[in-house]
């Protein structure tokens, strides 16, 4: 997580940027350092419905990994790659998945 949070530190360094996280357990490391142009916001348990994140994966899943058998882990990791990337490169396909009413209000 700590990796994940430098390279969008890099990415955006001049933006201020809300993450919102579920209760996985890597979003809730002791050692995590937020940098400082970032806040988190949590999600409460068992709320899958309020976060964005899970349509962007089932959208990877669903074009990327159906039906599909990887002869490494690497390859799996690229193709989860590739998929996140589709998504970047396809920004109205990004706000269609994860662009929620009360995403879009509160801006």
């Amino acid at each position: 997580m700590n990796a994940f949070l430098t390279h969008l530190s890099r990415r955006h360094p001049q933006e201020f940027l809300v993450l919102v996280l579920d209760g996985a357990p890597s979003h809730r490391a002791h050692g995590l350092r937020l940098p400082p142009h970032m806040a988190m916001v949590r999600l409460p348990p068992y709320s899958p419905e309020l976060n964005p994140a899970e349509r962007l994966w089932d959208e990877i899943r669903e074009k990327g990994f159906s039906n599909r058998v990887f002869d490494s882990l690497g390859e799996a990791i690229a193709q989860a790659v590739r998929g996140l990337k589709r998504l970047e490169d396809a920004p109205a396909v990004l706000r269609s998945l994860s662009g929620w009413d009360w995403i879009i209000s509160s801006t």
